[in-house]
């Protein structure tokens, strides 16, 4: 069956209904682009009625919700030009005009959580706020497979096999891309803009890494976690931790380790810090949920305390992991990590060099926990932490940064 011709549809939108079609023509030409009718999705609609209309559209909002509910319907798209006009658009329409931006946007976020159509994060991609082409083909077209689900009676709006349907279609291969699959396609899109996005000096030290990062970095053959497992099956315990007034570690856990108090320390600043992985609740410490799942997947834990040797402390500015990345490229070369070369590529000011000297301390701890360097170059294992946690930042999401 062809789609429906747009010019058709608005001539006879305006034999039928004439006061409309300059409405729904405004409307039309914002939700579609100048795509064909048969290219728009739930997902194109809800966030052109909940957002884009309430936010860039000027005129009478309500009005031109409806216009394009009657250009849409005449189209034979009942289910979108019933989105139009239910009382949830009404609403949300209304929220805006009355409480400003920030409530409208709530509501529609809330309303579009609801659809079941947004795609959700699943453990091979977190979505970005900010998205390039390709992730945005990737959310686009995992979108459209859940509506399909939905609409067919395979899943329900609130089914968490949402996630098995969102993984299953990004790790699939596509003919449309090649034979490649689409998460393949967002990473590597993740990774060249890493690699290109920061100057000169910063691409000339990381295009090397654009290839070595492309695949996952697997985790090495010795252990180097036993601690920290011992110490999240120790936060497992019915009592937890025990710590002392000032919070550390109790003298009964330091006489049951097999670790110095400072390896045990450095340890749970990473478990607690950027792992995540343990909680203080009052004078213990006791595992979290995302602790017990790290126990259960050595890979995943692995990766996980990979990852936290870039992850930034609460309130930390960008500066100062940029210095830790810079530092981690350098070592996993078997360079040393130079204060000067490092504070030559980020373009470090005098006054940011105790910053700069804070942050790769910072690393230092981190590694040590682990035991992850000799003196100031990294073990084997170090090395393949390094690039682990390189991939891993890489490859993370975009996000707005709040200026409040």
């Amino acid at each position: 069956m062809p789609a429906p011709d747009v010019a058709a549809l608005l001539s006879e939108l305006e034999r039928s209904e004439p006061g409309d079609v300059e409405h729904a023509r405004s409307a039309i030409d914002w939700l579609t682009g100048g795509e064909p009718l048969e290219t728009i999705t739930e997902l194109n609609v809800c966030e052109f009625l909940w957002y884009t209309l309430p936010t860039k559209v000027v005129g009478d909002r309500p009005a031109i919700a409806r216009a394009l509910g009657s250009l849409l319907r005449l189209g034979g798209m009942e289910r979108y030009a019933a989105l139009c006009l239910s009382s949830t658009t009404a609403q949300i329409l209304r929220t805006y005009a009355r409480s400003g931006e920030d409530a409208g946007t709530a509501s529609y976020q809330s309303a579009l959580d609801a659809t079941g159509v947004l795609p959700p994060d699943v453990p091979e991609l977190r979505w970005s706020s900010i998205m390039g082409p390709e992730e945005l083909g990737a959310h686009g077209a995992c979108s459209a497979a859940l509506e399909l689900a939905i609409v067919s009676g395979e899943l329900t709006a609130d089914s968490s096999e949402r996630q098995a349907l969102t993984r299953h279609w990004l790790t699939t291969p596509r003919a449309e891309l090649g034979g490649d699959n689409w998460l393949h396609r967002v990473q590597g899109e993740r990774l060249n803009r890493w690699v290109l996005g920061r100057g000169a000096a910063w691409r000339e030290l990381a295009q090397p890494f654009e290839v070595r990062l492309h695949a996952p970095i697997p985790a090495p053959a010795e252990d180097h976690l036993d601690a920290l497992r011992w110490l999240l099956e120790l936060g497992r315990r019915p009592g937890g931790i025990p710590l002392t007034q000032r919070h550390n570690l109790a003298r009964s856990v330091l006489a049951e380790s097999t670790w110095s108090g400072a390896e045990l320390a450095a340890v749970r600043e990473v478990a607690q810090g950027p792992m995540g992985a343990l909680r203080r609740a009052g004078r213990r410490l006791v595992i979290t949920s995302a602790g017990e799942r790290l126990l259960q997947d050595n890979d995943q834990l692995w990766e996980a305390a990979a990852a936290a040797l870039l992850a930034p402390e609460a309130g930390e500015h960008g500066f100062r992991a940029s210095a830790r990345e810079v530092a981690l490229m350098l070592l996993a070369d078997g360079s040393p990590a130079d204060r000067d070369r490092i504070a030559a590529v980020i373009v470090c000011e005098e006054w940011q060099i105790s910053e700069m000297d804070a942050s790769l301390a910072e690393l230092e701890r981190r590694l040590d926990a682990f035991g992850l360097r000799r003196s100031d170059t990294l073990t084997p294992a170090g090395r393949s932490a390094a690039l682990a946690a390189l991939r891993s930042h890489a490859l993370r999401p975009r996000r707005y940064v709040s200026m409040s």
